[in-house]
């Protein structure tokens, strides 16, 4: 055979290639089409509900059973050992959690954090290839940026603050990795100006994410840090973020949220 017919025939096989892959990219459904995409934000799948600092899960039931009462399907995770750890393994209970209902067939995951429960959807987010397999994060009164009470338990009385802790003092190692994550996955940050946990409580906010803070939407809103999962206009606020609705959008005024909650 010729160099020349050769070449010819290396030139048409790449072309039928090129055209087999295409198809098959075409084939694939919306959202799955290349590693770490957008997933589909018509298709909402479960919802993962982190509890923040200790573990406790109370206040997280609540907002799970009005997230039930939409048709969601919501489960309160349970932190590895008292919630006080290493948030490292918070965010492999996070991950393993994902991988069980992606595995079972869910589309994607919805998350949502609850203190520093925030800090571990963000982790998540960002080392476990969030954007291909989560719809949404909303993160609740999170220390995003660390709290001045962490800071000056791990300066002033190391012995009673664990690692989990020493790890949400502002400038910590672990919370330089959340730099990024609210362009990662649509992002909802709400948080109450009335927070003595969460200090400064703007701590909450994150670039790229929609930032909520409650009383610019329900002025009259006395609601503390450990009572802001199980809050009305929270809660509402969390199941319109949660809807199939763009998050980017205005949220609704007060006695709206009240209603949708």
């Amino acid at each position: 055979m010729s160099p020349r017919r050769r070449a010819l025939l290396v030139v048409v096989a790449l072309l039928v290639a090129v055209g087999v892959v295409a198809a098959v990219v075409a084939a694939l459904p919306e959202g799955s089409r290349g590693a770490g995409g957008p997933v589909a934000q018509d298709r909402p799948g479960p919802v993962l509900l982190v509890p923040g600092y200790g573990g406790d899960r109370t206040g997280l039931e609540v907002l799970a059973g009005a997230l039930r009462a939409q048709g969601r399907d919501a489960r309160v995770l349970a932190l590895d050992g008292d919630g006080t750890g290493d948030l490292d393994r918070q965010v492999a209970v996070l991950d393993r959690a994902v991988t069980v209902a992606t595995d079972g067939g869910a589309p994607s995951v919805d998350v949502v954090g609850y203190s520093a429960g925030g800090v571990v959807a963000g982790l998540w987010a960002i080392r476990d290839d969030g954007p291909a397999r989560a719809r949404r994060i909303v993160s609740i009164g999170s220390p995003l940026a660390g709290t001045t009470v962490a800071g000056s338990a791990a300066a002033v009385a190391p012995e009673a603050c664990p690692q989990a802790c020493r790890q949400l003092a502002p400038g910590s190692a672990l919370l330089g990795e959340l730099a990024g994550a609210g362009t990662a996955v649509p992002w909802l940050s709400v948080w109450t100006d009335r927070d003595q946990v969460v200090t400064p409580p703007t701590s909450a906010r994150l670039d790229g994410a929609v930032n909520v803070e409650l009383q610019q939407l329900c002025p009259g809103s006395t609601v503390g840090h450990g009572g802001l999962h199980a809050d009305d206009a929270v809660i509402g606020l969390v199941v319109r973020a949660l809807s199939t609705a763009p998050i980017e959008q205005a949220p609704a005024a007060c006695g709206t949220l009240r209603a949708a909650g």
